[in-house]
């Protein structure tokens, strides 16, 4: 089992960027595929981004993020991260962090533990 904690939302002008961050508890971190979701007022949750469990060698975007956010993860640290730059208002939303064994996928039914999630609010 793992717990996972977000952390690095903020409110940032269009244009500007923010780092999420995703600390995991276990010791069998890298055996977890992560992903980042958002879930915006009166929308449902969307995947953002994943990538592959033990050395991340892979990743996967949402169209709508594609070219301006970057996934990655450090396994000594259990961190996965969020790079975000080019910030559009309608970024704006909760961001939760995911993790399943194995394989990624972009479905959010697939990831069994999650994260209580990080505002990002961006302004126009």
């Amino acid at each position: 089992q793992v717990q996972l904690v977000e952390s690095g939302g903020g409110l940032v002008q269009a244009g500007g960027s923010l780092r999420l961050s995703c600390a995991a508890s276990g010791r069998t971190f890298s055996s977890y595929a992560m992903g980042w979701f958002r879930q915006a007022p009166g929308k449902e949750r969307e995947f953002v981004a994943a990538i592959s469990w033990r050395d991340g060698s892979s990743t996967y975007y949402a169209d709508s993020v594609k070219g301006r956010f970057t996934i990655s993860r450090d396994n000594a640290k259990n961190m996965v991260y969020l790079q975000m730059d080019s910030l559009k208002p309608e970024d704006t939303a909760v961001y939760y962090c995911a993790a399943r064994y194995f394989g990624y996928t972009s479905n959010s039914s697939g990831y069994a533990y999650w994260g209580q999630g990080t505002q990002v609010t961006v302004s126009s």
